[in-house]
């Protein structure tokens, strides 16, 4: 392990696939999306905005559309069973929405693993804020334009037995090549 802390949770954050259903904090939230407020963006656009969900009624209607969209029986749930869904979108008139959104996304499950808090990225939100359904309710939250998802960071109280959590596969051989 490096010395640097910083360092440490980049090796050790893992996506969290089984969650308590207690709710995070808000202040456990807030410091976690202001994290992801400060993710380098294309020439400082800050193209992207997050979309902190903690009401139940809404996060399970996420859950249900992004289901419905991944294609899975009625009933599952693609967040498993997490309680806070920060959206994150971005907005497409930026060249470089993708990476921005994409850079926001690892700042918030870097930050929520500094603070013992899972994440995972769930995709298909790029599919579902493209339905009129979804951008009806942007709009409901006053958010206009041409905002394309980027991914779901699902946060909650990971609920693994020991010797449960998730383990990181070795690196593979060639992950890196020196120019020297």
């Amino acid at each position: 392990m490096s010395k640097n802390t910083t360092i440490n949770d980049m090796i050790e954050r893992r996506s969290v696939k089984k969650y308590k259903p207690d709710m995070v904090p808000k202040n456990i939230i807030e410091e976690i999306v202001k994290a992801g407020t400060y993710a380098a963006t294309g020439r400082g656009l800050q193209s992207p905005i997050i979309v902190a969900v903690t009401d139940k009624a809404v996060r399970d209607r996420l859950s249900k559309a992004n289901g419905a969209i991944m294609g899975t029986p009625d009933g599952y749930d693609p967040f498993y069973g997490a309680p806070v869904v920060l959206v994150v979108l971005a907005d497409k008139n930026c060249n470089t929405y993708v990476y921005d959104g994409s850079l926001v996304m690892g700042n918030l499950m870097l930050a929520a693993h500094s603070l013992g808090i899972g994440s995972c990225w769930i995709h298909r939100a790029k599919e579902e804020f493209a339905m009129p359904e979804w951008k009806e309710w942007l709009a409901s939250l006053g958010i206009e334009g041409e905002y394309e998802g980027i991914g779901h960071c699902i946060l909650g109280y990971a609920d693994y037995a020991k010797g449960e959590e998730p383990v990181a596969k070795d690196r593979k051989k060639d992950y890196v090549r020196f120019v020297e």
